[in-house]
């Protein structure tokens, strides 16, 4: 049996942290500090799958979608707590992108790759559905009611308004977990039956390797968010030297933090395990709305920071259409090529829109 833990797996985020050191002092090529990001990623990937392999679903994937969002929710508050410009704003252009990517992007590319392997998958309905009726709620409460209450004029909460959707918002999530983890754990397991993946039949790693592996996989995830960071004023440049809009940036850097999790889904959709792929991709859409907005709003309200969460006219049709067309793609226990297909063209006109709104 090959080695759980290779040499690069570990080489690629000590390289990351190296780079992201020296960052501080002197100039990096940017397309070395890209070939480390993506080496960091797949890193990542490796570490998190060891993880979730000792742990079993869908501890695994939970632990992966957590350790994402936190990572993310720490780049998030720290650049709001810089008050630049547009920071009112950031929370929620990050969590829609988020969502648009996971949503659109990743569900879809999974359903349509999974479909050409496969021709047609599987998965529990009961637990997929559960999921959307959880993010339909979140999305609809953190990022369209906003721009329909009076207390505040503008796309804004009321500072009681703002605690109150934080806590609701938090709840809902926990409440989901303890449904995920423990209560209903059997509706989010997926069908080992299936899976062609001959790594899911191996022995789980031992318990030094999987805690060495943990402490890897938080290593990278940070790597891969700070080096992104650095990226992020190149990318910028890029965008503004092309003539896109400034937001298109932020979901270059949502794409590049949320690049773990893509490639394990589809490495786990192309082995026949989607419902693994669905836990990751919908699991992380949650957390990012169930973890990110009540520690914004906190922060919003314990140091006054401004924070806008409603959308605009546009990307409310966008986020509906999603969410009606994931209920309906997903409302059946099996897919095909249409549903990924229908998924990735709502993904591309997101970003088409993005680019010319």
């Amino acid at each position: 049996m090959r080695k759980l833990i290779d040499s690069w797996t570990w080489a690629a985020p000590v390289a990351g942290w190296l780079l992201i050191g020296a960052g501080a002092a002197v100039a990096l090529p940017n397309l070395l500090l890209a070939a480390v990001l993506i080496g960091t990623v797949l890193a990542a990937v490796h570490h998190a799958e060891l993880v979730a392999h000792r742990v079993g679903e869908p501890f695994g994937t939970f632990l992966l979608a957590i350790a994402v969002t936190v990572i993310e929710l720490g780049l998030i508050v720290t650049l709001m707590a810089a008050a630049g410009e547009g920071s009112a704003t950031l929370a929620r252009d990050t969590v829609f992108a988020a969502v648009m990517i996971i949503l659109n992007g990743l569900v879809g590319l999974c359903l349509f790759v999974g479909a050409i392997r496969h021709k047609e998958q599987i998965f529990q309905q009961t637990g997929v559905s559960a999921s959307l009726a959880t993010l339909c709620a979140l999305t609809v409460l953190t990022l369209v009611l906003p721009n329909f209450t009076v207390s505040e004029a503008g796309p804004v909460y009321s500072i009681s308004q703002l605690g109150f959707v934080a806590v609701v918002s938090f709840l809902l999530y926990a409440t989901f977990v303890t449904v995920q983890t423990v209560r209903h754990r059997d509706y989010f397991l997926p069908d080992k039956t299936l899976a062609a993946d001959t790594e899911i039949h191996a022995d789980p790693p031992g318990l030094r390797q999987t805690v060495v592996s943990a402490v890897l996989l938080l290593a990278c995830l940070g790597a891969v968010v700070l080096l992104a960071k650095i990226l992020s004023a190149p990318i910028e440049a890029a965008v503004a030297a092309a003539g896109a809009p400034r937001a298109i940036v932020g979901v270059i850097i949502a794409a590049l933090v949320l690049l773990p999790e893509s490639v394990a889904a589809v490495r786990a959709t192309l082995a026949n395990r989607l419902q693994t792929s669905l836990n990751l991709g919908l699991g992380s859409a949650l957390a990012t709305i169930g973890l990110t907005i009540p520690a914004v709003a906190a922060l919003s309200i314990l140091v006054d920071l401004p924070i806008s969460l409603g959308l605009d006219m546009k990307s409310i049709v966008l986020l509906f259409l999603t969410l009606i067309v994931a209920t309906l793609s997903l409302g059946t226990g099996r897919t095909t090529v249409l549903q990924g297909a229908v998924h990735l063209v709502i993904f591309a006109v997101y970003l088409f829109t993005t680019i010319v709104p």
